[in-house]
C-alpha cells in the first residue's frame, strides 16, 4: 500500500498536537509496521519546516525534527504537471488540489488527512487517521 500523508497529520505527530496526536501517530506507526510506503509532497516539506520553526522558535530543532521525518517517509516531487492538474480542478483550495494531483500521479491508495471533506470527489480517497487504524 502507498499513502500520501497530508501536512496536518505530520504536524500532529511532530508537534504532539492534542487531541489529534494519538490517532495520527497510531496511523503513521501502523503504516510503518505494515510496510506501507508513506509519501509526503515536496511542497508539504517546506510548509512543515516553516511551521515547525515558527512553533518551536528554534531553527536547529526544526531541522532535526524534519531530518528524523525524512528518514521515515519518501518525498514525492511536485511537477509542473501536478500544478497544471490542480489548476484545472474545481477544488476551491489550490493546495489541496496539488496534494490530490501528487497523490494520483504517485498512485497512492489513500490521502491520510484530518480534513477528509477537503478531498471529497477526489480520485484518491481521503482517510482520517482514526479510520486508517481500522483498515
Amino acid at each position: 500500500m502507498r499513502i500520501l500523508i497530508d501536512t496536518n497529520v505530520i504536524l500532529d505527530i511532530l508537534r504532539k498536537r492534542e487531541p489529534f496526536f494519538e490517532a495520527s501517530y497510531g496511523a503513521f506507526k501502523q503504516a510503518a509496521l505494515d510496510d506501507t510506503e508513506c509519501l509526503v509532497s515536496a511542497t508539504a516539506v517546506t510548509d512543515i519546516f516553516y511551521l515547525l520553526r515558527k512553533g518551536l522558535g528554534d531553527m536547529v530543532k526544526a531541522k532535526e525534527s524534519l531530518e528524523r521525518l525524512l528518514q521515515l517517509v519518501t518525498i514525492a516531487d511536485v511537477l509542473a504537471l501536478d500544478i497544471q492538474t490542480a489548476l484545472s480542478e474545481s477544488t476551491p483550495d489550490f493546495e489541496d488540489a496539488v496534494v490530490h494531483a501528487v497523490a494520483a500521479r504517485n498512485k497512492a491508495d489513500y490521502i491520510l488527512t484530518r480534513n477528509t471533506k477537503d478531498f471529497e470527489g477526489s480520485t484518491v480517497p481521503a482517510i482520517a487517521p482514526q479510520d486508517f487504524l481500522k483498515l
